[in-house]
């Protein structure tokens, strides 16, 4: 990889190089104050639509997204991996900072690393540059009495250059999720690049899931554990599926769609009984969020 400029270091440290968030470490609130809302992003992955010879048409779309945050005031905000498309590009990731500054100070930005992010095939190289970059690549928070929990798929996808790694996040992982179970939380969910599955638990293995040998094992591990919600991206375009009660949710991309669903991100309703969520295409974000108490109907997910 080529060595970063003084600017760009300067520009990670500023970026949350010691903390996986962009603006403050993790927020405070562990106690339920009533219903609350996130907008969950993915694949802003700067340099795709152009074969990382420009960015023009992902610094457009990222920063419409970031323009709605701000007007929309969400809790956090969280981005599902492949922030950019050529692991390690120093001039894609100087971009896609520059832009992420300009979110709102009193929102915190959650990352979630991705494969264009780490490499398809990710080394300790891959990942120690992530680390130094955008913070740790599996962490947990809580906001509002949920804990949410963030882990790298990239390296359960393909762990052949670092099976240490996959361990080592699988035993902070499962001490987490006992954690949470402990703690009590009224959500427990998980952002994840990869989606677990896409429409079926028992699907066949896929570049856009998790190998069935090893998703199992996860898939069991939240299931025991009461996990809500599993969060992805990845795709490229939106999938709803479920295995049980837990919901595994593929949002679609801000950056460039590989299907009929267009850029855009979702806004997440957190409830005590129940979570809402909708995708919105970055031309169609409402102007405002109104959290409602009594539930909708399961189509108004959608």
């Amino acid at each position: 990889m080529k060595k970063l400029s003084q600017i760009a270091i300067l520009l990670f440290f500023i970026a949350g190089c010691c903390t996986s968030s962009l603006y403050t470490s993790e927020p405070e609130s562990s106690k339920w104050q009533g219903p609350f809302f996130f907008v969950q992003m993915a694949d802003t992955q700067f340099g795709m639509f152009a074969a990382n010879m420009s960015f023009e048409k992902e610094t457009e779309l990222f920063e419409k997204a970031i323009s709605h945050a701000n007007r929309l005031k969400p809790a956090f905000v969280v981005i599902c991996g492949d922030m950019i498309n050529k692991p390690g590009d120093e001039e894609q990731t100087k971009e896609l900072f520059r832009i992420a500054h300009k979110l709102d100070k009193k929102i915190p930005l959650y990352w979630v690393s991705g494969n264009h992010d780490v490499g398809n095939r990710p080394t300790l190289e891959n990942l120690e540059w992530y680390r130094k970059t955008f913070g740790k690549d599996w962490y947990a928070f809580h906001y509002g009495g949920c804990k949410f929990i963030i882990i790298n798929t990239t390296i359960i996808h393909r762990p052949d250059k670092v099976r240490e790694e996959v361990e080592k996040q699988g035993e902070w992982l499962s001490g987490a999720l006992k954690n949470a179970n402990n703690e009590k939380p009224i959500h427990t969910i998980v952002f994840q690049h990869h989606p677990l599955f896409l429409k079926d638990p028992q699907e066949k293995d896929g570049y856009f899931n998790i190998p069935k040998e090893r998703r199992s094992r996860y898939l069991d591990l939240f299931k025991e554990n009461n996990v809500t919600a599993v969060f992805a991206g990845h795709y490229h375009r939106n999938c709803y599926a479920k295995d049980g009660t837990m919901e595994m949710i593929t949002s679609g991309p801000v950056g460039q769609p590989l299907g009929e669903d267009p850029s855009g991100f979702r806004i997440v309703k957190l409830f005590k009984d129940h979570i809402e969520h909708k995708y919105y295409g970055l031309d169609a974000v409402p102007e405002m969020v109104r959290i409602q108490e009594e539930a909708i109907t399961t189509d108004a997910h959608r």
